[in-house]
């Protein structure tokens, strides 16, 4: 049993056919693992590092601070990637101590705002499809267009995800009620009602044309054929209005999501409703909105606060 290794091109192979054998990985994840874990080997023999230690790994990890302009999140993946690839050398080469077990390196933690849309993108988003409807010349043309209008009502009026959406099913939504079963993330199921009239209007005239698309499931949404619509061709949907409506080009189903969330906080809403309301599984993944919500509010209040022009 050794305290020691010295890393071999054989090693990282291993590693790498492991990864593939008993992990459910992409192509481009595993290449990324390798990348990773053959730019730390490569660093050692450069500097004649033979046997690593936790010594070796805290210089390689100052190196890519220091030397390399990389980001943040970069250097915490290359960490993640090395550390999982020692858990791998402990079990399968007979290495007595992972050196990772000493190490204590400390990453800023990640801080990304979620991305929104304003009041006047999101109207004109939500006009494109009403206009077109206006001008449908013929009744399948009409039918979707109908559809296209209760999704995105539908995905500003409640947040929901994308798959949450595709994998609604007619016994799922109660109008009389208004009441809507969604199953997010994990199978977990959260009951959202439906506050709008304008979100039920919709609702109703996608309902009572649907049975035009000749239904083989029992989802809410169907695509031309008859089939459940996919989470693709709902942002492909997305995609085509977004054009039309000229607002934010990077803009994605998901930023309605993020508005969906921010305007409650910004209107008072707390903290815990709007984690419920989103089927968040932590308050933490709620928090990042408020960020958001506080930044609104001191543009407003640094652009339109009338003591702001007192000369007093």
């Amino acid at each position: 049993m050794n305290s020691l290794i010295q890393l071999t091109s054989e090693h990282i192979n291993n590693y790498l056919n492991h990864l593939n054998t008993h992990n459910d990985l992409s192509q481009h994840t595993l290449k990324a693992y390798y990348c990773d874990v053959s730019n730390f080997k490569r660093w050692c023999d450069t500097n004649r590092n033979t046997n690593i230690t936790h010594t070796e790994i805290e210089m390689y990890f100052t190196y890519l601070k220091n030397t390399l302009t990389l980001k943040p999140s970069t250097i915490k993946r290359r960490y993640i990637s090395i550390k999982i690839f020692f858990n791998y050398l402990v079990k399968n080469f007979n290495l007595t101590t992972n050196p990772f077990n000493t190490i204590d390196i400390k990453f800023a933690p990640r801080k990304k705002l979620p991305k929104t849309l304003t009041d006047n993108e999101i109207i004109s988003l939500l006009k494109v499809p009403i206009r077109e409807l206006d001008e449908c010349k013929s009744s399948f043309k009409v039918v979707l267009c109908k559809r296209n209008i209760a999704i995105l009502y539908l995905l500003y009026s409640t947040g929901m995800r994308i798959g949450e959406l595709s994998s609604l099913d007619i016994e799922h939504i109660n109008l009389d009620t208004q009441i809507l079963l969604i199953s997010g993330k994990g199978n977990k199921e959260r009951i959202m009602f439906l506050s709008s009239e304008k979100v039920i209007n919709k609702l109703k005239e996608w309902l009572n044309v649907r049975r035009q698309l000749s239904p083989k499931t029992s989802a809410l949404f169907l695509n031309k054929y008859g089939t459940r619509l996919s989470i693709f061709s709902v942002e492909n949907i997305f995609k085509k209005y977004q054009k039309i409506a000229d607002i934010n080009p990077h803009a994605t189903p998901h930023y309605l999501r993020h508005t969906f969330a921010t305007q409650l906080l910004s209107n008072g809403a707390d903290l815990r409703s709007v984690q419920e309301l989103l089927g968040h599984s932590s308050i933490l993944t709620t928090q990042i909105y408020t960020e958001v919500s506080i930044y609104r509010k001191k543009s407003i209040l640094l652009k339109y606060n009338a003591i702001n022009n007192l000369d007093i």
